[in-house]
């Protein structure tokens, strides 16, 4: 839809701070559509990326929005490579080589378990779903239930072990559709133990991780909304001044990436400050944090989309491939947000006294 240069995200850094980010911008944009090079490329930024709660969180939700805003698929592909960098650090084991991804969903008749054997050592066995890109990856971070156990732990394991077989999945999606998340199995392969029993889902990161996801939604509803700008400034350039309908379309577009971008900021400030710490030490538990963030941007992305779509109509939809494909990816992404379950979340620790009003 746009033809201007690719720009970062800001959230709250300085403009000439975001200027570190053209390059990565540029080699993201040159790789539109190759999932080994974008592979390449996460691991690439993967050296040198923050990683969450070290200082620099409001840089990190940056670079996610802002490769997101670039391709959303280029975002979901670098997210979860990162989120496997941070897990790994938080738990004082090494950088990951190579390409690498985070399999923690459940489903229904499939189960992963863990079992240790008499040296110590795991070894998984079982199946995992919506495992993004499983046969393109050289490692994963991997939740599995431990033999024996009620917890379940997670496992750094090699994706390109003998043992491990990635199903292809049939993806009729137009979202997404170079990344598809199908369902791993797992025979005896060797795992690594990443922090102890039931440690992946305590841990503060836990919940830090799940709102740079939401960096990456942000990101993709920016990009959205520059495609609506832009379209309304060529219109006026053609002699097709914007009505007070589109107008008032993107003074509400604006107030609302504002606003998200504003709560963004001051909620990674809180957690390089040791504000959204672990239940039982000082500071306040993350994950009610995670899901008003998650919600919020969720409702944001959503409501920009339905104002862009509603005032552009269905000419780019139909005939925009840049445009469709980032819409169709968006509405795809956002739906790993659990709507009215999270806010039932939400609702029952409110009532819990667990809230800030």
């Amino acid at each position: 839809m746009s033809n201007t240069e690719v720009q970062p995200v800001r959230i709250s850094s300085a403009p000439v701070q975001l200027q570190a980010l053209d390059p990565i911008l540029g080699k993201v944009s040159a790789a539109v559509g190759d999932v080994p090079a974008l592979l390449a490329i996460a691991e690439d930024i993967g050296q040198t990326a923050p990683t969450p709660g070290s200082g620099n969180t409001v840089k990190l939700w940056e670079l996610l929005a802002s490769v997101t805003s670039v391709d959303v698929a280029a975002g979901r592909v670098l997210e979860p490579h990162l989120d496997a960098v941070g897990i790994l650090a938080q738990a004082e084991q090494p950088q990951p080589e190579g390409a690498w991804g985070v399999f923690a969903a459940e489903g229904p008749r499939l189960k992963l378990e863990a079992k240790q054997e008499a040296d110590g050592s795991y070894v998984l066995s079982g199946s995992k779903p919506w495992c993004s890109l499983a046969a393109q990856l050289d490692g994963a971070v991997v939740t599995a239930h431990v033999a024996g156990d009620n917890t379940r732990g997670a496992f750094a394991v090699n994706l390109k072990h003998s043992g491990v077989k990635a199903e292809t999945p049939e993806w009729t999606s137009r979202g997404l559709k170079e990344i598809p998340s199908g369902t791993v199995h797992f025979d005896h392969v060797p795992a690594t133990a990443v922090g102890g029993a039931g440690w992946y889902f305590e841990r503060p990161g836990f919940a830090w991780g799940g709102m740079g996801v939401a960096a990456c939604w942000l990101g993709g509803a920016v990009a959205v909304a520059r495609d609506f700008c832009d379209s309304l400034a060529r219109a006026s350039d053609n002699g097709r001044e914007p009505d007070q309908i589109a107008l008032a379309s993107l003074g509400e577009v604006d107030r609302i990436i504002a606003s998200v971008t504003g709560y963004l900021a001051q909620t990674a400030e809180r957690i390089d400050a040791g504000d959204l710490a672990e239940p039982g030490e000082p500071g306040e538990s993350p994950w009610p944090e995670a899901l008003r963030v998650r919600g919020t941007v969720a409702s944001a992305v959503e409501r920009v989309q339905t104002l862009v779509t509603q005032n552009l109509g269905p000419g780019p939809l139909a005939f925009n491939e840049q445009y469709g494909k980032r819409m169709a990816d968006l509405s795809l992404y956002v739906r790993q947000h659990h709507a009215m379950r999270d806010d039932a979340q939400l609702g029952a620790l409110a009532l819990k006294g667990d809230r800030r009003w």
